[in-house]
């Protein structure tokens, strides 16, 4: 199943619970399904402009490590990126110029599925990860992606991305069960104190950020 462009603040956003301090931050995530053509990545360039956040994520970038050159915005002069050879998935995160933001380590695979980034925000530590999950095993590849980077998630962890997968019945329109890998998925959360942000905000909303035409169906 295909991914389509789409856009949201709170795009799938787990953390852990994080008491908040010092000037605002703002975090936007979007999978942008490829960004090899020039005028995709002038169109993306300009909604971040936009947007203007402190943080921005990106997946499906589809640019190989030789061509992760070509993504650059203006006032965004940090760019990290995990990419793939074959052009396929791809994470990138972009830092805004206006803040105070030192990296002090970084992590990435090179299917390009995510990059963790720990560093300084305003001299507070934060650790930002960006996923994208495959569309076929995405529940079991996230948990154990989550059990990989066990010992770098703390309470200054915030994980955005495209996990291809709806946490509760509420974020797809069909309703569908959630199935034992979700589950599962669910208790590694709990266990590791990861909460979804929106659902905690908004528990009783339903509002998506992905539609699919083979399926009719919205999902978040």
């Amino acid at each position: 199943m295909g991914r389509e462009t789409k856009e949201t603040e709170e795009n799938r956003k787990t953390r852990h619970k994080m008491v908040v301090v010092g000037p605002h931050v703002s975090i936007i995530t979007l999978n942008v399904n490829g960004l090899n053509s020039p005028i995709k990545r002038h169109r993306v360039a300009g909604w971040i402009k936009e947007q203007d956040p402190t943080i921005c994520c990106l997946q499906e970038t589809h640019l190989s490590p030789k061509d992760k050159h070509r993504l650059r915005v203006k006032g965004w002069r940090t760019i990290l990126q995990a990419n793939n050879e074959q052009k396929k998935a791809g994470v990138a995160i972009l830092i805004s110029d206006k803040v105070d933001f030192k990296a002090k380590q970084i992590k990435k695979d090179k299917e390009g599925q995510y990059i963790m980034i720990k560093g300084t925000l305003h001299q507070e530590d934060i650790t930002l990860i960006n996923i994208y999950a495959p569309n076929t095993g995405a529940p079991k590849f996230v948990k154990q992606l989550l059990i990989e980077l066990k010992e770098d998630i703390n309470n200054n962890t915030i994980i955005v991305g495209d996990l291809n997968t709806p946490l509760t019945p509420m974020d797809r329109t069909s309703r569908q069960k959630i199935n034992k890998e979700i589950i599962e998925l669910n208790e590694k959360l709990d266990q590791m104190d990861l909460i979804d942000i929106y659902r905690t905000l908004h528990p009783k909303t339903a509002e998506y950020t992905f539609f699919s035409r083979a399926h009719g169906t919205f999902s978040r």
